[in-house]
């Protein structure tokens, strides 16, 4: 029996109503939810579904088992891989959450919020600062992604340092099963020790096994004082000295520790003439630091300051800045924001988003980068990202001169040459960015026989007519 196109988008209409369902046959643009932020994945999509919450989300889930549609969980679509725009591979509709935006709850006594996925990531940010209390995930999208987003592609951000990835902030789900069925498993508890831990199979999943509706994160109380710092070094291997030196006197105090090369920087004064200089002088390295606790701003800089004094005497850094102010504070962060602008306004560029044993980033990219140099001569590799937690952004931009298009043709050669040596240290070619479509075709390159067959058999168990995200991760 051939597929009425007319009728699927008739019989969704009536489930979650006229102005939900946009199509292309009625003239609706649908270009912002098919493809991809960075214009790099498209697909045709039979239909944009709104649905207003977990009943209309099943309704339609129900509707696409039936008749085999395909479905494309989309949250604010500020994914790197292109998990969250469809493919080619037969009648495929987005399922896009962006009207389940409801905070059900703020329990500040357990430090919880209940939270639908449609969330932005901004709003739940800005509703627990109100109740006194803090949710740590942040990320340069934070004002456009969604918490389901979040969780699907087990975000990590700046503050994993002290907080953890999405992963270590969820306690409960809310997940609606490829055949429909509402699987309820919002608890707020941190201890619950009965049985499989079901939550930890859609989080990180890209919505592959089911369509995360609504979740139940950890809250933190705010910290009332924050210091940021900025500091030059010589090498990571002195960074990473670093690192250890003042994870050792602040403890739990430490939030975040952000590697930055002299080149990043170069680049974002270059697109950005009026970012002020930190530091009088120019280092190959450059480490941006932030303290938090529930002290006043007085007391904690005075321990932050100590804390650098200490590491200067003892080498571990070779200049530093301390932030007079939340100003002060926050102009250092944009030269650390602005690094993926500048690369977007500088051209083509390849990118890594790979995680290492901390101990061995140092020796990986002091050989990574004359070998890279080596084989691609004219590369101008742009590497950042959060040292605390072992993820750096190694980037790679086009020669001078050299045409984005022609550049991006040697991607898989270039992603060769950086994944090889990143497994070869027993590392992640995905640290935070997920698989997607971007690094599907990689996976039976760096995970084993045995790990790919015990993924292949949770999503047979789960979704076994393939309907959940065709395309993405497997």
């Amino acid at each position: 029996m051939s597929f009425d196109s007319q009728a699927w988008l008739a019989e969704a209409r009536a489930l979650i109503g006229e102005a939900h369902v946009l199509s292309a046959d009625r003239g609706d643009d649908l270009s912002a939810y098919t493809r991809d932020w960075r214009n790099k994945f498209e697909g045709p999509a039979l239909a944009v579904l709104r649905p207003a919450n977990t009943g209309e989300v099943q309704a339609i889930v129900r509707l696409a088992a039936r008749t085999g549609v395909h479905i494309v969980p989309q949250g604010g679509n500020t994914g790197m891989c292109g998990a969250s725009v469809p493919t080619a591979n037969g009648p495929q509709a987005i399922l896009q959450l962006g009207r389940l935006n409801r905070i059900l709850e703020i329990d500040p006594e357990n430090n919880t919020a209940t939270v639908e996925a449609g969330c932005i990531l901004q709003t739940l940010q800005e509703q627990a600062a109100a109740a006194g209390r803090l949710f740590p995930l942040s990320l340069g999208a934070e004002g456009s992604c969604q918490i389901g987003g979040n969780i699907a592609t087990n975000a990590g951000g700046v503050q994993v340092l002290r907080y953890g990835n999405m992963r270590d902030l969820v306690l409960g789900l809310e997940v609606v099963l490829p055949d429909g069925e509402r699987l309820d498993l919002l608890r707020g508890l941190r201890k619950d020790n009965t049985g499989y831990d079901l939550k930890q199979l859609f989080i990180g999943a890209e919505g592959t096994l089911g369509i995360i509706t609504a979740a139940t994160v950890k809250l933190f109380p705010a910290p009332s004082a924050e210091v940021v710092a900025f500091a030059g070094v010589l090498s990571i291997a002195q960074a990473v000295r670093l690192l250890g030196a003042m994870r050792g006197r602040l403890g739990e105090r430490f939030a975040a520790f952000e590697l930055i090369s002299g080149e990043a920087i170069a680049l974002v004064r270059r697109y950005f003439p009026d970012t002020p200089a930190p530091l009088e002088g120019d280092w190959p390295w450059y480490v941006l630091m932030e303290a938090a606790d529930g002290d006043s701003d007085d007391a904690l800089r005075e321990a932050m300051q100590a804390a650098l004094m200490a590491c200067l005497e003892e080498e571990c850094l070779e200049d530093v800045a301390l932030a007079g102010n939340l100003a002060q504070g926050q102009t250092l962060w944009m030269l650390r924001e602005n690094i993926t602008h500048a690369q977007q306004m500088d051209g083509g560029n390849i990118k890594h988003d790979i995680a290492l044993p901390i101990s061995r980033i140092p020796g990986f990219v002091e050989q990574m980068l004359p070998r890279l140099l080596q084989a691609f001569p004219g590369a101008r590799p742009i590497v950042y990202g959060h040292l605390g937690d072992g993820n750096l952004h190694f980037n790679v931009s086009a020669p001078a001169g050299m045409p984005p298009a022609t550049w991006q043709r040697e991607t898989d050669a270039v992603n060769q040459l950086i994944h090889d040596a990143v497994a070869a240290l027993r590392g992640s070619i995905s640290a935070e960015h997920g698989i997607g479509q971007l690094k599907r075709h990689e996976m039976p390159l760096y995970k084993t026989p045995v790990e790919l067959e015990v993924m292949r058999r949770i999503k047979q168990a789960l979704d076994p007519r393939g309907l959940m995200n065709p395309g993405k991760v497997l």
